[in-house]
């Protein structure tokens, strides 16, 4: 079974700790809903970027957590 995993990075790719640490997620859905439930405080954290991994194939990002301007 994969695992769906995010890696959380500053705007320049750097790897970061997260601020909410997450779970292993089993499908691509529920890693999508706990990211919308919890980017805020992600973004409150230090991470400004996210990209989604399906096991080791990234699957896409970055993707910033910052909102867009409206």
């Amino acid at each position: 079974m994969a695992t769906w995993l995010w890696r959380f990075e500053k705007a320049d790719g750097t790897e970061v700790q997260p601020a909410v640490q997450p779970e292993e997620f089993t499908t691509q859905g529920d890693a999508e809903s706990w990211i919308g439930e919890v980017w805020k405080d992600l973004l409150a954290g230090g991470a400004d970027q996210v990209r989604l991994f399906e096991d080791s194939t990234e699957i896409y990002g970055p993707m910033s957590l910052h909102a867009e301007e409206s």
